[in-house]
């Protein structure tokens, strides 16, 4: 089993390494990453000018190779796919660990997701993970490689993504692990601005991108549902052209 992971937080972000790790367990992983955060660029891909790629020697992981890439996370996967980085096409691609969950609504704008519906895109299945803005990562570590071993084996229908999202809790707080949630009709994250007003009339906005709060409620049975909950979340989520 070769795996291919990628993320949008950059080839620096702490759960990308997190990953790598725990896929070491499940087969062959070469890492091809962002060189900058690309936060919120969803299936972004770069048409003009050129993109560098410089290999990385000290990638915190042993993985089989490791690369960053001047470009957003689809171009990642594309790059991998149709470049020269990899000896062989992967058979799987992972994604994240996002820093801030995608769930609900939020996914549209996830360059997390990006990457994985890139993936899909050209017939490789693949796996999208994130976790809680600035939370812990122990669950996981605890629990990743097990998830995924078991997405694999369940696989995914055309043009599906398994969609996980892990609560930023400690061990002695989680209430286990939800399969088969859909996709809250609603953001986790708000993304209201605040406006900074300057000379001439301008304005400045500024995301804020807070939490949601208790009002309107969530329906049971979703993604967001399961993190507000202490649970991992489990689902699939459909590229929209396939």
């Amino acid at each position: 089993m070769n795996i291919l992971v990628t993320n949008d937080d950059s080839i620096h972000a702490p759960g990308l390494a997190l990953l790598a790790k725990a896929a070491m367990e499940l087969g062959d992983v070469w890492v091809v990453a962002p060189a900058h955060q690309c936060s919120a660029m969803s299936q972004r891909l770069t048409i003009r000018g050129h993109l560098r790629v410089d290999k990385v020697e000290d990638f915190p992981v042993p993985v089989k190779g490791a690369f960053q890439v001047d470009g957003t996370p689809a171009d990642c996967v594309k790059a991998a796919l149709c470049g020269s980085l990899l000896p062989q096409r992967p058979d799987y691609v992972f994604s994240g660990i996002n820093n801030g969950y995608n769930a609900g609504f939020d996914i549209a704008y996830s360059g997390t997701l990006g990457a994985a519906f890139e993936a899909v895109m050209n017939s490789i299945p693949a796996i999208a993970f994130s976790g809680a803005f600035q939370g812990p990562l122990t669950l996981a570590q605890l629990h990743l490689a097990d998830i995924a071993r078991k997405c694999m084996q369940a696989g995914q229908g055309r043009g599906e993504v398994w969609n996980v999202n892990f609560p930023g809790l400690e061990p002695d707080s989680f209430h286990g692990i939800l399969w088969d949630r859909s996709i809250a009709p609603l953001g986790f994250y708000n993304g209201r601005y605040t406006e900074t007003a300057q000379s001439g009339g301008s304005l400045i906005l500024e995301i804020q991108g807070e939490p949601l709060c208790e009002d309107p409620p969530v329906p049971e049975g979703t993604d967001i549902a399961a993190i507000q909950k202490g649970c991992i979340s489990v689902g699939k989520v459909k590229c929209a052209v396939l």
